[in-house]
């Protein structure tokens, strides 16, 4: 098993942008499969019109493919947000721990890694969110569905912040040897109502 274990910036900055929307009903979309430009530019309006985040550009004659369902912001704190209409979450690659390459008997160690970075980012998640309204584990019997109905499935931990429109969720993934969990970190999203 490989880990990496860098500094919490880009997820300091990332959760201080999330936190700055009161109220994400305003960006919530139909809850739907269609993708492409129409998709996209949905999305760009409903964010643009409540952040001051800045839409990925087009290259010059660049076009936005059939297939989007999703599009990337920027923000004033250089954090790279990524947008569905029921999904939001931060593109922080060099932030936090995490392990690659687990083998199955790497499943404790993988695990202890979580535990040990836990605390770190529920306490940073704290400073920008408040109290959660949630926090277990999946030491907890009835932990799967203890939240919400399956909101613990996959997870080794979980908290959960309820605003209007939305549910900010931190979580570790649950690390298995059967399926082969071949990478865990500690990371959080946003999911739209």
């Amino acid at each position: 098993m490989k880990t990496q274990d860098r500094p919490l910036d880009e997820d300091a900055a990332a959760m201080a942008d999330f936190a700055e929307i009161a109220d994400w009903r305003p960006l919530a979309g139909p809850d739907n499969d269609d993708t492409g430009p129409e998709v996209v530019k949905a999305i760009v309006q409903r964010v643009t019109s409540v952040t001051d985040w800045q839409p990925w550009p087009l290259s010059p004659g660049e076009q936005i493919e059939d297939v989007l369902a999703s599009w990337g912001f920027t923000t004033k704190r250089g954090s790279t947000i990524v947008v569905f209409p029921g999904l939001a979450f931060a593109d922080a690659r060099n932030s936090g721990w995490s392990a690659y390459e687990i083998s199955p008997d790497d499943i404790p160690a993988a695990e202890a890694g979580l535990d040990d970075a836990w605390p770190q980012m529920l306490d940073l998640a704290r400073k920008h969110l408040g109290e959660p309204d949630y926090v277990g584990n999946d030491s907890s019997p009835h932990f799967v569905d203890e939240w919400r109905p399956g909101a613990g499935a996959d997870k080794r931990h979980l908290a959960a912040w309820v605003r209007p429109g939305a549910q900010f969720h931190l979580f570790s993934s649950k690390p298995t040897r059967d399926p082969l969990t071949e990478a865990v970190g500690v990371t959080y999203a946003v999911y739209i109502d």
